[in-house]
């Protein structure tokens, strides 16, 4: 028998203790923390991965714009509609509610007629590019749970880019491209969500299926498309998501894909509806977004099942004495061994990693031995209120036979 690191063993005999579990089905989407079970010595605390549930992320978001004064209305301007140059009675005005079409309207919930939006001034300025920043901030690192939708008003980008920071925007990195000649715009082949495969999801593509064709009344939105990538591991309606979750927990490149502080979308050329530009009426040509969608939930590190919005701050509501805005270190006097971000396996109720108190030790006196693995199942402190001043760790240097 060699002796581990953490205990000597004074006593020749171990007495291994067996708990009964059962495990809902709803475990399987980790929205518990702990459960209460029992143990030959009495009730105990069994702790779980656990995260929030997806929500509208667009609720807890702020949203800026550069430049800062391309939205309409300041001065007031009359516009065209692309599908007819001749219908110019539509007027942009920024002292007039009635007639404004701030930021905030990509965000209101839509069912209202006419349907409200923002609007960007119009290509005056042409051949110098309309170029336009919308960025999306939530200070806040959230995992993505479903497609990112945008929907246009105004006919839909013939260019344009969808970007991510996972650092509170100091640095970006593209999602995904989009073109009516992803060639031309970009130099880069045209392809599809439906050319990605399990080994190039994590691939950067131009697609042409959100900008080619003109259809003013059907296609108005676009897409970049988080199921149908999640639906390479976890099948085409999403059944199987214990692969998707053995997926993300064991490869970090695949889970910081679906993972963001920030986006950004960059408007680089607006919808003309014809090859040429009518530089004689130029008031056709302008951005108009009502909406957009972005569904995710607070990364906590698989350490909390709630997210709270205060002081215009989201904050996971940390478990297994773990703190800080992403449950991403061990809280004070709970700092026995490093901290480590919980883990969806094995499924369905995965690993919490609890962070161990200081006076974790060794015992001689007649507790239940546990391997260092399984002890984040255990309330130590509950083990210390029965009488055990100080629970056994065993790990793997101990070879029991």
């Amino acid at each position: 028998m060699r002796f581990p690191l953490l205990l000597t063993l004074q006593a020749s005999w171990l007495t291994v203790c067996q708990a009964t579990q059962h495990y809902p089905t709803t475990w399987g989407h980790y929205d518990l923390c702990k459960s209460e079970g029992y143990t030959d010595e009495g009730p105990t605390w069994y702790y779980m991965a656990c995260q929030p549930e997806a929500a509208d992320m667009t609720k807890y978001l702020k949203v800026f714009l550069d430049p800062p004064n391309i939205t309409c209305g300041d001065p007031p301007e009359t516009y065209c509609t692309l599908e007819n140059p001749y219908m110019c009675n539509n007027e942009c005005d920024s002292a007039t509610e009635e007639l404004a079409h701030p930021p905030e309207l990509m965000f209101d919930h839509e069912g209202r007629n006419p349907t409200t939006f923002w609007q960007s001034t119009s290509w005056k300025k042409y051949p110098k590019p309309l170029a336009v920043n919308i960025t999306l901030s939530w200070n806040k690192t959230i995992e993505l749970t479903d497609d990112i939708v945008i929907t246009f008003e105004s006919g839909r980008p013939e260019q344009m880019v969808l970007e991510k920071s996972l650092d509170y925007g100091r640095s970006w990195q593209p999602y995904q491209f989009y073109a009516t000649d992803c060639l031309d715009a970009f130099t880069m082949e045209p392809k599809s969500v439906r050319d990605i495969t399990q080994h190039t999801l994590l691939d950067i593509i131009c697609t042409e299926e959100y900008s080619r064709g003109y259809v003013w009344k059907n296609d108005k939105t676009v897409r970049f498309e988080i199921k149908d990538r999640f639906a390479l591991f976890a099948g085409p309606k999403l059944h199987n998501m214990a692969s998707l979750y053995g997926q993300l927990d064991t490869t970090k490149n695949l889970r910081d894909f679906f993972t963001i502080t920030d986006l950004r979308i960059r408007l680089l050329r607006p919808a003309t509806g014809a090859t040429m530009v009518d530089e004689y009426n130029l008031s056709r040509y302008f951005y108009a977004i009502s909406g957009i969608k972005v569904h995710g939930r607070c990364k906590c590190n698989l350490h909390a099942n709630s997210c709270i919005y205060d002081k215009e701050r989201l904050t996971c509501e940390c478990e297994h004495n773990t703190t800080g805005p992403d449950c991403g270190r061990c809280k004070k006097n709970y700092q026995a061994r490093a901290w480590s971000a919980g883990s969806y396996l094995p499924i369905p109720k995965g690993t919490a990693n609890i962070c161990l108190p200081n006076s974790v030790g060794p015992v001689t006196t007649d507790v239940c031995l546990y391997h260092l693995n399984d002890i984040t199942n255990l309330d130590v402190k509950r083990w210390a209120g029965q009488g055990a001043r100080n629970p056994v760790i065993i790990t793997d240097d101990l070879h029991l036979r």
